[in-house]
């Protein structure tokens, strides 16, 4: 059941004043990952095809997360009016597809498929907070609220059947770090950066990843600060089984945001030469 209803967003607030230009491209890009949840319940169907329970959490997942590229996607074109969220989503569907009819979880057991689930919700959580607390503009405000506070009902979600799993299973702490790194590593595939080419550049410019990629993290990364950074590595350890806060926590954390900040620099650098070239639009600093 969904936890809110995207007519229930006050969207004759929005303020074209307020608008960040460097924003809008992230919005456009999301819009169609949050859209594409079906193939990912299919997918999580298959793996859990005789856990009822489960598939149906994930079946009300799959309503909430299109319901977040649903409005993602209209303020999209509130913010750019010639943008077209519907045939931008047709071509990503066309250019980007996951195998949906899997025997197993490619994680290795259920209980690493439901770990590499919270990283994804972490990772999720986080970034609409730091857009919502970056923008100025009302109505994303408002819609990153809703979708951050959605994000962190699912991982809880997925947790809670992970831990069922993990008593199943009994995963090594190991195995569970391999998958939680290895997930978090993913967030620089092709998933993010077809959806940015798709929603942000012509058909007639070949897709070319590294260029992709470095737009949408050159600029994502810009919108975090450090307590976005502390508050995703706690959720991180506790679906790994540590302690969310304390020393270790906090020292994951802060070599976390080093790491992120390092990462930033490298894909401005690498956005700024593409501009340079005339390959891509340049990159304004971070607020």
């Amino acid at each position: 059941m969904k936890h809110w209803h995207i007519d229930q967003v006050a969207w004759d607030r929005f303020d074209p004043t307020k608008v960040d230009p460097e924003i809008v491209p992230l919005v456009k890009a999301a819009a169609m990952v949050e859209r594409n949840a079906s193939d990912y319940t299919a997918y999580l169907n298959s793996v859990f095809r005789d856990d009822p329970d489960f598939r149906q959490a994930a079946d009300n997942w799959a309503v909430e997360e299109i319901q977040h590229g649903d409005a993602l996607g209209r303020w999209g074109m509130c913010a750019d009016p010639s943008w077209d969220f519907e045939a931008a989503f047709v071509r990503y569907r066309a250019g980007f597809k996951i195998e949906v009819n899997a025997d197993a979880s490619i994680r290795g057991s259920r209980t690493g498929e439901l770990i590499a689930r919270c990283m994804v919700e972490t990772g999720t959580s986080s970034y609409y907070t730091a857009l919502g607390d970056a923008t100025q503009e009302p109505v994303l405000k408002e819609v990153c609220r809703l979708i951050a506070a959605d994000e962190y009902r699912h991982f809880k979600l997925f947790y809670d059947h992970m831990k069922r799993y993990l008593a199943r299973e009994n995963l090594s702490f190991m195995k569970r770090l391999r998958v939680a790194a290895g997930r978090i590593g993913e967030s620089e595939d092709d998933e993010l950066a077809y959806a940015y080419y798709c929603g942000n550049e012509s058909e007639d410019l070949p897709y070319d990843h590294q260029r992709c990629i470095a737009a949408y993290m050159g600029r994502a990364m810009g919108f975090y600060r450090f307590r976005h950074i502390e508050r995703s590595t706690g959720m991180v350890f506790k679906s790994i089984g540590l302690e969310p806060r304390g020393r270790l926590a906090d020292l994951a954390a802060r070599g976390a945001w080093r790491l992120l900040q390092w990462r930033r620099e490298r894909y401005v650098a690498a956005l700024r030469k593409a501009a340079n070239e005339n390959a891509a639009p340049p990159l304004a600093e971070a607020a």
